[in-house]
């Protein structure tokens, strides 16, 4: 029975915007009651604990970008859309990465995520290939925005040093930043991408 007056999403929502201002380790039960301008336990009629409020903000997030390919679109073409619309939401919200890596995907992402599978198995892939494929640029993703928005933070902190300041003892990894980006950047993660792709259509070009 939930709290009357007070609607999970409009917890879930609230949540998000938390996160956004304090981060993962700022955000607790009390300064979310303090927002919604509740007391600590209208939050419990709707979550019996704070992981299962991650878990479910790590869903709002997962469920919306999930789905098969456009009218037209190549499998290589939809899976690097996929991709890229994964970092975006990840990058959306501070700690975004940290929160889906933690989070229970739950019933309704598994769905979404077997239709996703029907649709690489009437593309000609196998399950094992489909499953592995899907997971491997999810792992990707992940890992990558995990250390762009770690990179973020130390530079926030003022850890960041002038690209300039490295040029003399680094000078390859300086000049391929210059001419291709820094290992966080979009350059990068599409060229990482890119890689990942020409894997697979080599392994699988049926």
């Amino acid at each position: 029975m939930a709290q009357k007056g007070l609607a999970r999403d409009t917890v879930v929502r609230a949540a998000l915007e938390l996160l956004d201002e304090v981060g993962l380790e700022g955000l607790s039960m009390r300064r979310l009651a303090a927002r919604l301008d509740v007391q600590n336990p209208a939050l419990y009629w709707h979550f019996r604990n704070k992981q299962e409020l991650l878990d479910e903000m790590a869903r709002a997030l997962l469920l919306p970008e999930m789905g098969g390919p456009a009218q037209g679109e190549s499998w290589r073409e939809w899976l690097t859309r996929r991709a890229h619309r994964h970092r975006r939401t990840l990058l959306s919200h501070r700690d975004g990465a940290r929160l889906v890596a933690g989070g229970d995907p739950g019933p309704d992402t598994a769905r979404r995520f077997e239709e996703e599978l029907k649709t690489l198995a009437g593309l000609g892939f196998s399950p094992e290939q489909g499953l592995h494929t899907i997971a491997s640029l999810s792992h990707y993703t992940l890992g990558f925005v995990l250390n762009e928005q770690a990179a973020r933070d130390r530079s926030s902190r003022g850890a960041s040093r002038e690209l300039a300041a490295y040029a003399a003892d680094f000078p390859l990894t300086v000049a391929g930043i210059r001419a291709g980006g820094a290992p966080t950047s979009d350059e990068a993660f599409a060229y990482g991408l890119r890689l990942l792709l020409d894997g697979l259509a080599a392994s699988h070009p049926a």
